[in-house]
């Protein structure tokens, strides 16, 4: 008889089956509903992941999981929005587990499609391309759509023709929308339906030129791809079968291309997991697809749902607060995000009298933050829009506190208002031969040589501002520079406040936006708020050295550690401090009218993005919460006078917050 031993396992006694034991403790190291993604197996799953809930380590631990219960790592990809996160997860996991999770294929959607064209030559010849094409950046294809664009329009100047960034869009938008190119410019570009024969047939060009010179741009990647998965069914089944474990990050944020190329990779096998939050959908403008996640359930024979809800982020008063914001949007997947840290501080609604007022609370609160120890870079201004941080910028310079702004430029470093700047330092200083030569090549028809030809005059003490008639020759009898001259002329000598010669500046300039810029419409609200920070100050000298601040950073998470023990404070778009967190936040300009902003108002669909937005500016505070807005706002675009708080915050229970007016302390 052959001797009986005993080898030690675990039990699972609700399978009544021997559990496998893993070098890596995973109950431990996991909550419950970690743990049941980490442990799902095969078919499809969709994990809501609420925010702060450890989505991120969850996938970790997954691809952990999967290799030791030896599943080959080659057939395992991790598919991310940024090349950064999808090394990072596995830099994780490997030390987590070991070398062998370096072998599993992750990158970005882009990343992976670029890896298997440049491997299929025989594949790419059917599509006109060579293995050793060029891939073009943004840039680069930019100008490439400005060559066929002044070969097709030439010099006609009959009608205004779309600019090579607003052509680029439309044709990128068509390709990761999956919309025909009429149907985008009718819905996103009305002002150029017009021009749209001569637009497709733009597109066109730029198509076969691509072709012609071996070229692809970025979105080219994705759509040659899926096109050879579609029509080449052995090259789908080697891909299909070559990965069988499949997990897609921030599902909320694809378009409806890679929705498309997702379903296409998982379509035998559909060992397919996607994790996301449908709560936190808030990039449609980049062509984001908030229906992808609602939908991914249904996109498959069985599909898990699989809930994360402990917050291992924020206090339960704020989590309170963000939980009932988003219970009202209209499409959402049911969760009820807690936590077990300490805090009973609640979110605090402040109402203010003006926007300076706002300014001068915010900077009192981090003045008064920073001397109780709490160090500037665990602080946080966000902003719907960013021109809503203007004014504030202007506070935090005289208090000096330092900060670092993302997501979009500091005012003065937008074009449109250093258009407007340099008007005001003509004023100041007419021989400033920068700003000149600025205002002067806005006027339609004047060119380099007619502008230099007037500065120099300028410079050299011929002409003055009141003495336009001396131009003679050289304005070539051009009335633009006289009417030019002669408002200035008129700003210069007339007692007038800045503000008011702002004012008379902004509606000279109007014009010249709407013919400069396609999206003129959205750099207008930003020199009506120019116009507004102007009426705090009584000469031009000090506000114009006060707008002399520091360019800004691009992003909050392109900037790495310096090693310096400088403290910034944040101020950042809610878009960029997505995934982002700080002990203090303040999200200004919640009123209703700026967030959600007028335009908002036209469409369900962008009314509920908004609602989102919000939803993901609240969650990035852990301990305090501050919704500040002020009132008797009058909207120049509307004609209304804005005086409510945000929507998304009237209404909700009493309890949830502690509302304030401020006020002078005498």
């Amino acid at each position: 008889m052959k001797k009986l031993v005993l080898k030690k396992t675990s039990f699972d006694a609700a399978s009544g089956k021997s559990a496998k034991v893993y070098k890596i403790n995973y109950a431990e190291e996991l909550n419950e509903a970690q743990l049941d993604a980490v442990m799902h197996d095969t078919g499809a799953a969709l994990v809501v992941a609420g925010a702060g809930t450890g989505k991120t380590r969850t996938l970790v631990y997954r691809v952990a999981r999967l290799i030791e219960d030896g599943i080959e790592p080659a057939s395992i990809l991790l598919l991310t929005f940024t090349r950064k996160s999808a090394a990072e997860m596995l830099r994780r996991a490997t030390q987590l587990l070991d070398g062998r999770c370096e072998a599993v294929s992750g990158g970005t959607f882009h990343s992976f499609a670029h890896g298997y064209l440049r491997r299929l030559p025989k594949h790419l010849t059917a599509l006109g391309l060579d293995n050793n094409f060029t891939v073009l950046d943004q840039s680069d294809a930019e100008d490439v759509v400005n060559l066929l664009r002044s070969q097709l329009v030439g010099n006609d100047k009959k009608r205004r023709f779309p600019r090579k960034n607003t052509l680029f869009a439309m044709f990128s938008a068509e390709a990761n929308c999956r919309k025909a190119l009429e149907i985008i410019i009718h819905d996103d570009y009305p002002q150029f339906e017009e021009d749209t024969p001569a637009i497709k047939q733009l597109r066109d060009f730029y198509v076969a030129y691509k072709r012609k010179h071996n070229l692809v741009d970025y979105d080219d990647l994705l759509v040659l791809f899926l096109e050879l998965l579609r029509t080449n069914a052995d090259l789908r089944r080697d891909v299909q079968k070559q990965y069988r474990y499949i997990m897609v990050d921030e599902y909320q944020d694809t378009n409806q291309l890679q929705h498309e190329l997702v379903l296409c990779l998982a379509a035998i096998h559909e060992n397919i997991m996607a994790v996301g939050d449908d709560a936190q959908s808030i990039y449609s403008f980049r062509g984001a697809n908030y229906e992808n996640i609602m939908r991914f359930p249904d996109s498959f024979r069985h599909c898990r749902l699989i809930k994360l809800e402990e917050n291992f982020r924020s206090t339960q008063p704020i989590l309170s607060l963000t939980n009932e914001i988003i219970r009202r949007a209209l499409y959402r997947y049911d969760k009820e995000l807690y936590s077990r840290k300490s805090g009973s501080t609640f979110p605090m609604v402040i109402q203010c009298d003006k926007e300076a007022q706002q300014s001068q609370f915010i900077v009192q609160q981090i003045l008064e933050y920073r001397e109780e120890g709490l160090p500037l870079d665990d602080i946080a201004v966000l902003v719907r829009s960013g021109f809503h941080s203007f004014d504030l910028e202007v506070e935090l310079n005289r208090a000096n506190i330092p900060y670092q702004k993302f997501g979009g430029f500091k005012f003065v470093e937008t074009s449109h208002i250093k258009d407007i700047i340099a008007h005001l330092r003509v004023l100041v200083n007419p021989k400033d031969a920068v700003s000149w030569n600025r205002i002067l090549l806005l006027l339609e028809g004047v060119g380099p040589k007619t502008a230099l030809k007037v500065i120099d005059a300028i410079v050299a003490g011929n002409v003055t501002l009141e003495t336009a008639h001396n131009l003679g020759e050289i304005a070539r009898g051009d009335e633009q520079i006289r009417r030019l001259f002669n408002l200035l002329a008129r700003l210069n000598t007339e007692k007038l406040t800045p503000s008011e010669q702002t004012w008379q500046i902004i509606d000279h300039y109007r014009p010249q936006m709407k013919r400069k810029y396609d999206d003129y419409k959205k750099r207008t609200k930003d020199i009506e708020t120019f116009g507004g920070i102007t009426e705090r100050y009584r000469s031009i000298n000090a506000l114009l050295a006060d707008m002399a601040i520091e360019p800004p950073v691009e992003s909050v998470e392109d900037i790495a550690a310096t090693g310096s023990e400088d403290e910034f404070l944040t101020i950042s778009t809610i878009h960029s401090a997505k995934g982002l967190e700080w002990g203090v936040v303040f999200v200004i300009w919640t009123l209703d009218g700026r967030f959600p902003p007028v335009r908002a108002f036209d469409t369900e669909e962008s009314l509920e993005e908004e609602r989102r937005l919000f939803y993901v500016a609240c969650t990035r505070a852990k301990e305090r919460l501050f919704l500040t807005y002020p009132i008797n706002i009058f909207d120049r675009e509307t004609g209304m006078v804005l005086g409510k708080v945000t929507r998304f915050l009237d209404g909700l229970p009493e309890e949830l917050t502690e509302k304030y007016l401020l006020a002078d302390e005498e």
